[in-house]
């Protein structure tokens, strides 16, 4: 079959006129043909899920009942455009309770359709052709995609286990720097579940100065710190000099899919945000809106969701310790990031994470998400389905057998 007349027609930035052709296959999109097979070749074997990475529960009974009132109201129904003030007003009251971050609702605050919107829009205000986003990885890779649909170039961050899970800022050449004009970071980082320190955001934003780059905080994962108090990169001195933070309500207050979040921070920024918003959307259903004002407003939300993850995430690494591996509670997410096992006792040896995932998934029914970009790691996630703590706790029993059987190397 010939390809058709706009075939040459498509955007470098998608792959130009081989768009369509390529026979690589998206790391995801390889999980699930696993699980596939795992699934109709052994029937009789439970797949147990640790690469879920959403929450495993529906927004809160309250939230759901404010958004049933609100969707029959003839009042909502308009769009939205850059949010409504009242859920611009109910940000600013989260953010003063939570953080102690005083913001103009007006202002310093733009909702968006999912933080991966915002982040996807963000790029587009400042990267002209040939100009440097620095992002970390392993990590969401949305900013760095829009990077180069804009013609700009992604400088990669590694994060690595010897720098404690921070970028090496000190590394960047001076023929990258010049050009930079973005830094996108995320704490606490998805996937390795490392929390900022005040010390380090401290370092972000006295580099962000001395070489006058815009600084990007994706806090997707903020209300999901464990230990100290959530913090955010607003609450330091100078941080609204130099960016903003990016947040969701997805992963907080279960809100997976309701597709709702919020750039807040330095105003020209944010004003900068909601004109190129402006011209892409044309603002989240209202109702939702208001329903997430519910939610924002209600403490509780977070917290329960804290306690959760965290207790599924010390049941994960009780267990997963006593198979070997090398893990300890991470400071936020609901992500566990371990070292891949080397192999196993009868020989097999596994060359990446990705061959160690693959070898978990079809010949075990045990999901796990690869990652090599700095070393080879597998990602447990805690969205695993279980109704109740007994459930939880007959899960990591039958994880722990099916992987001491293997009696994985290190």
């Amino acid at each position: 079959m010939s390809d058709p007349y706009f075939q040459k027609l498509f955007a470098q930035r998608i792959g130009g006129a081989q768009y369509g052709k390529g026979t690589e296959i998206y790391k995801f999109e390889k999980i699930k043909r696993a699980k596939r097979k795992a699934l109709s070749e052994h029937p009789e074997r439970r797949l147990i899920d640790f690469g879920i990475g959403e929450n495993d529960e529906m927004a809160d009974e309250t939230v759901r009942r404010v958004m049933a009132d609100e969707i029959n109201r003839p009042e909502n129904r308009g769009y939205a455009d850059n949010g409504i003030p009242a859920f611009r007003e109910a940000v600013a009251r989260l953010m003063q309770r939570e953080f102690g971050v005083t913001l103009d609702p007006a202002t310093e605050i733009n909702h968006c359709i999912g933080s991966k919107t915002a982040l996807a829009m963000l790029p587009a205000a400042f990267i002209d052709p040939g100009d440097v986003t620095l992002m970390t990885v392993p990590g969401y890779p949305v900013a760095g995609t829009h990077t180069r649909y804009c013609g700009g170039v992604v400088y990669r961050l590694p994060l690595l286990r010897e720098n404690n899970f921070f970028p090496n800022l000190a590394s960047i050449p001076g023929d990258v720097l010049d050009r930079a004009k973005l830094l996108v970071i995320n704490y606490p980082n998805s996937p390795t579940g490392k929390t900022a320190t005040r010390e380090f955001y401290g370092r972000v934003i006295d580099f962000a100065k001395r070489h006058e780059i815009v600084v990007v905080q994706d806090a997707a994962h903020v209300m999901l710190s464990y230990g100290e108090r959530p913090l955010s990169f607003l609450e330091m001195p100078g941080a609204r000099d130099v960016g903003v933070e990016v947040h969701s309500l997805s992963k907080g207050w279960h809100m997976i899919g309701w597709r709702l979040g919020w750039v807040c921070g330095n105003e020209r920024i944010v004003r900068a945000f909601a004109d190129i918003k402006d011209n892409s959307d044309s603002g989240q259903f209202i109702a939702i809106q208001k329903a997430a004002i519910a939610a924002l407003d209600n403490p509780e939300i977070p917290r329960r969701a804290r306690a959760k993850y965290h207790r599924r995430l010390t049941k994960l690494v009780a267990a997963l310790r006593r198979c070997g591996f090398e893990c300890e509670v991470p400071g936020g997410t609901y992500f566990l990031y371990v070292p891949a096992p080397k192999g196993t006792a009868d020989g097999r040896r596994f060359e990446s994470a990705e061959a160690c995932s693959q070898y978990l998934i079809t010949e075990h029914s045990i999901c796990t998400v690869p990652w090599d970009d700095a070393g080879a790691f597998l990602r447990f996630s805690v969205t695993y389905e279980a109704p109740d703590e007994a459930a939880e706790d007959e899960l990591m029993a039958e994880t722990q057998k099916r992987l001491e059987r293997l009696q994985l190397v290190f």
